[in-house]
């Protein structure tokens, strides 16, 4: 087995796939990239037990895993996971975004679920193992990137309710173009007032795969009802609003406020959310984050006090939002059209993803 240090100094065993996907396929896969249906050669594992810890961590073939029916997380959901991207630049370098907020985050979601907790370091250095390896999976057009899914989970052949004693990390990555092909189009929202997503002192603030399972029934009525995605609120008193399936939301005042519901507890600490917020800020704009009544805003945007409404997430990035429909309302927002600091923050941010602008906050790290 060969070994190989990354840049940070982490060293990883390497086994080479023996198989990997033929040019011509890979050169298709990044013409036309689909969200999350082609992956590449190489991903990174590193094992952890009980007794002995993690283990040293390697990169190998991208190929089916082996599990036990037993396995805990198919019985019990212990799962975690993160999302992220790498980006092509102009000289043809690869860059992601805030790799060490993902990593935190991905630790807090790992104590929350009583899974053991990944040392930062390890995780920022597993991103720059595996693009050493399949650094030529990054697709360099317009809007492209590789999708980076690092998760963890109880692989423990056990059938009982307590913390795996065997835990599984793996990253994968797949070539990826926009989330929603309509890139800046506004979406139309459905919010569901029956069902909720997380409830305070549950997994909310987590990024944990039952969060979105529980979201899917609500994502299929949104589709019926010609909607691209469904918006949640709270639990306790059916009236704020929460999150999205897998976004955040952010509402634009006519003075140019931005508000957005508090995160922490039921709403997930967003990478993009907190970027965005400070991308507000840098323009001598308030954010505030604060509950925010679905009776009043839908009041606001009929009386023009809201502007405009928008989703962000690392998949999506950000999306204009213009049209909110659920039991008894569809108000369309603004004109109908992305609005101008929706605009402003979905070029800005791209920017900065591809080195196109100059990061005053320091927040892309090189990983090839």
């Amino acid at each position: 087995m060969e070994q190989f240090k990354t840049a940070s100094g982490v060293v990883f065993d390497f086994e080479e796939n023996q198989s990997p996907a033929p040019v011509e396929q890979r050169a298709a896969a990044l013409s036309h990239p689909r969200f999350g249906t082609v992956f590449s050669d190489h991903m990174v594992r590193i094992d952890w037990t009980a007794t002995a810890g993690w283990a040293k961590p390697k990169v190998v073939a991208n190929v089916p895993i082996s599990l036990s029916p037993a396995a805990a997380v198919l019985h019990y959901g212990q799962e975690i996971f993160e999302g992220m991207k790498a980006y092509r630049w102009a000289d043809g370098s690869i860059w992601c975004f805030r790799p060490w907020v993902n990593a935190q985050r991905f630790a807090r979601s790992a104590a929350r679920i009583a899974l053991p907790e990944l040392d930062p370091a390890v995780y920022v250095a597993s991103l720059e193992a595996l693009m050493q390896v399949d650094h030529t999976w990054v697709p360099s057009e317009a809007d492209t990137s590789l999708y980076l899914r690092p998760f963890m989970f109880a692989s423990e052949a056990f059938v009982g309710v307590r913390p795996a004693r065997e835990v599984t990390y793996l990253l994968i990555a797949s070539p990826v173009g926009s989330y929603f092909p309509g890139g800046l189009t506004p979406v139309s929202i459905w919010v569901d007032t029956e069902r909720h997503r997380a409830a305070p002192g549950g997994t909310g603030a987590a990024k944990c795969g039952g969060n979105y399972a529980a979201s899917l029934v609500s994502q299929e009525l949104a589709a019926k009802e010609g909607c691209e995605q469904v918006l949640f609120l709270d639990a306790v008193t059916g009236t704020q609003l929460e999150e999205l399936g897998g976004m955040n939301v952010m509402v634009i005042t006519a003075d140019g406020t931005m508000l957005t519901p508090p995160a922490g507890q039921t709403v997930l600490e967003g990478v993009t959310r907190d970027s965005i917020m400070q991308l507000v800020r840098d323009r001598d704009q308030a954010v505030e984050e604060r509950p925010i009544d679905l009776s009043w805003l839908l009041d606001a945007i009929r009386q023009g006090q809201v502007t405009e409404v928008l989703a962000c997430g690392t998949a999506a990035v950000v999306t204009p939002i213009g049209r909110l429909k659920g039991q008894g309302f569809d108000v369309v927002v603004g004109d109908g059209q992305s609005g101008e600091l929706t605009r402003y923050l979905h070029n800005q941010i791209n920017a900065i993803y591809y080195g196109q602008v100059a990061d005053s906050h320091g927040w892309t790290y090189r990983l090839h």
